[in-house]
């Protein structure tokens, strides 16, 4: 009895161990703002419930067995015949208490355990994967000292009750010393996140936060995998139940050394013969650790010596400070890491970034690009200058209210780059990526305010790409960036999308306006040379006929003196030659048929294809009829 007191006495110091350093650990992980930090603190409070579970159950126990003692005293005595004839659970309460609280009390807290730990595990990840805000580097040396102390405490409570748990036969000892020794490893892990931090290198507290939420999430999933087969194992009387709270994967992780126990349990049962007992299993288990620390120093080691890829550089620290010249592809060597570590840096790949909207990929594999319908994740609306706006407002003082002179447009702009210096590019500023990023943006911004709309849209997109490209090499010049813009481009040109349909009507209906200007000023070029064509030829055969008429006259006049020649000579010839001859003019055009003899009869046929022309006969108006007298 002496020995499970003492046993109850230890998880009674391991739960108010768990409570003092839980609460510590958590008021540590705030203050210096660490993910490894965090997740120790919750591994901190679940221990603390583990071990509360197990010290109740301890208890639990400890009044069975002097139940138990009391009633063999009190079987001893003369009267206990008499006294204890009832059944035998109403004789043991605190065994009954201890049956009742292993079959509903521990499967209860097991679910509600599985349960925390797995909505902490997804929360945790899902937290941890986005951008967490790092923690703070001038606080990481307090850190430091805390979670020093944590281990150290942990670290030794945590192996005297699994001494005692192994040596003692007290499983109830196990889970708590597991979670004790899993948290004096997670404290090792918050001492070097902070370490790493404070080397800057704060990316590994991510990093090593993630792997212990996945050790939570293990530890999840096999406690939900021993409530299941606990459901549907045969019990049989007075056998021990398993502990659905213990969990071995923290046993393994929290004590190693349990693995090899367990390895050297399951070989002599596979072989048949002690394997454990061998000298290579004894030579292993007292060497594993020297091995371990032996491969861990090679690979220490092998950081001396570092390859940049073609198409790299790099930048070598030492203890934190720039040290030497740029580093060129080929191998290259330095002090072990962390005392000295090396950036690498794409300087001859080309880098782009859009300027103007945010991508989203699954918008981007669309192939049809419309202006009413968003095709990026954000876009931004810009101010661009509006040529014709400023003229309709300076042509109408009287108005009342003047146009804006300023339109919205929106842009995709791309810009491409590479590194031409890289002492320039990673020294000078902390984040010269973003810093270009924004230095674009603001020379795209400065630049469009001063341009035209309809130009910028039109004939004018390659000479603005020439001059954005010229004004942000000059103003990354400026910053000393270090970098060479290689191009620019103007793409996805647009109203904004919720104007853009307005904007497609106003300009389909400026098209169809200057459509009909053209179509009237080709009617205009057509119509005014023939008319002056039909002018002019009206006028040359005017003057035609004038001529001819006047040429008529001269030669009537020139014929005059020869006819009264002629007549003079012979009247009565002039006169029937010219009767003739005015006969045969006036008779020219009619058709005419000469018989030539009259002794015979002759068949005439008369061609009737001829058709009276109608219009002679349009004028043509009947007498009306003579009224008989």
């Amino acid at each position: 009895m002496s020995t499970d007191r003492n046993v109850q006495r230890n998880g009674l110091i391991n739960l108010m161990v768990f409570l003092g350093i839980g609460i510590a650990a958590a008021v540590a992980a705030q203050y210096v703002r660490s993910a490894t930090a965090e997740v120790t603190a919750l591994l901190v409070g679940f221990g603390f419930l583990v071990s509360l579970v197990s010290y109740l159950q301890m208890r639990l126990e400890t009044q069975e067995q002097l139940e138990k003692l009391e009633f063999d005293e009190l079987q001893k005595s003369k009267n206990a015949s008499a006294l204890f004839d009832t059944a035998e659970a109403e004789n043991f309460p605190a065994q009954r208490s201890r049956i009742q609280f292993e079959r509903f009390g521990v499967p209860v807290f097991s679910v509600v355990l599985m349960l925390a730990q797995a909505v902490a595990a997804y929360v945790l990840w899902v937290r941890y994967s986005n951008d967490y805000p790092g923690l703070t580097v001038d606080k990481a040396p307090i850190g430091m000292t805390f979670f020093g102390i944590f281990m150290l405490v942990q670290f030794l409570l945590g192996k005297f009750s699994a001494g005692i748990a192994r040596l003692e036969k007290q499983r109830l000892m196990r889970p708590g010393s597991a979670y004790m020794l899993l948290c004096s490893f997670a404290s090792l892990l918050s001492l070097t996140a902070l370490i790493f931090a404070y080397l800057d290198s704060p990316r590994a507290d991510v990093i090593i936060a993630r792997a212990l939420v996945i050790i939570m999430g293990l530890s999840a999933v096999e406690t939900l995998f021993n409530v299941v087969f606990e459901a549907y194992r045969p019990r049989l009387k007075g056998q021990v139940t398993h502990l659905l709270y213990d969990s071995r994967v923290i046993g393994l992780v929290g004590d190693p050394a349990g693995f090899f126990s367990t390895a050297a349990q399951a070989l002599d049962y596979q072989f048949g013969f002690k394997v454990s007992e061998t000298w290579f299993y004894r030579f292993l288990q007292r060497t594993i650790a020297w091995i371990i620390l032996a491969q861990i120093g090679i690979l220490w080691l092998s950081t001396v010596v570092v390859f940049i890829e073609p198409g790299e550089q790099a930048l070598l620290e030492r203890f934190g400070k720039p040290v030497g010249s740029v580093l060129d592809p080929g191998p290259h060597f330095k002090l072990p890491w962390p005392m000295s570590k090396v950036y690498r840096y794409q300087t001859r790949a080309i880098q782009s970034f859009l300027v103007g909207v945010v991508p989203d990929e699954n918008l981007e594999k669309e192939h049809v690009v419309l202006w009413t319908k968003a095709h990026y994740k954000e876009e931004v609306n810009m101010l661009v200058a509006s040529r014709q706006q400023l003229t309709a407002t300076n042509s109408n003082d009287t108005s009342t209210e003047a146009a804006v002179p300023v339109n919205l447009l929106t842009a995709s702009i791309p810009v491409q780059y590479i590194i031409s210096d890289l002492s320039k590019w990673a020294v000078n500023h902390e984040d010269a990526g973003e810093l270009l990023e924004k230095l674009a943006t603001r020379e795209v911004v400065s630049y469009l305010v001063s341009v035209d709309l309809d130009e910028i849209m039109s004939s004018g997109r390659l000479k603005a790409a020439k001059d954005l490209q010229a004004m942000i090499q000059k103003t990354a010049d400026q910053h000393e960036l270090g970098v060479e813009i290689i191009f620019v481009g103007l793409q996805d040109i647009h109203p904004p999308v919720a104007v853009a349909e307005a904007y497609e009507s106003v300009n389909a209906a400026m098209q169809a306006r200057q459509g009909i200007i053209y179509t009237a000023e080709g009617e205009k070029a057509e119509s005014l040379p023939r008319a002056r064509a039909e002018a002019a030829n009206i006028i040359a055969d005017a003057e035609v006929y004038r001529l001819s008429e006047q040429a008529k006259g001269v030669a009537a006049v020139g014929r005059f003196p020869n006819q009264v020649i002629a007549y003079q000579a012979s009247p009565e010839v002039f006169r029937q030659r010219s009767y003739l001859d005015t006969l045969g003019r006036a008779i020219a055009p009619a058709r005419k048929y000469v018989i030539g003899v009259t002794n015979t009869t002759d068949t005439i046929i008369m061609n009737l294809e001829d058709k009276v022309r109608m219009d002679i006969l349009d004028d043509v108006a009947l007498p009306p009829p003579t009224p008989k007298q």
